[in-house]
């Protein structure tokens, strides 16, 4: 699933390590969420918004995520 996480991390000057903290789980996660290899789980999504000032549907762009669903789901 497409993110902004590491668009406001980095705009936030934090490093990986640093949001991992914030929000309580490993650096690792952190990574993987930015790579789109991993979905953060809804809990995590809200800590990780909150760190940002966002709310949970912008950071997981989850309109554009949606569409893009809907579109694969129309090509099946």
């Amino acid at each position: 699933m497409k993110t902004r996480v590491r668009e406001l991390r980095k705009q936030s000057k934090l490093t990986q390590q640093q949001l991992a903290d914030l929000v309580h789980v490993s650096n690792r996660t952190i990574i993987s969420i930015e790579k789109e290899q991993y979905s953060p789980s809804l809990m995590l999504a809200y800590r990780i918004a909150e760190v940002f000032g966002v709310t949970v549907e912008e950071l997981c762009c989850l309109k554009e995520n949606r569409e893009l669903e809907d579109k694969d789901q129309e090509a099946n």
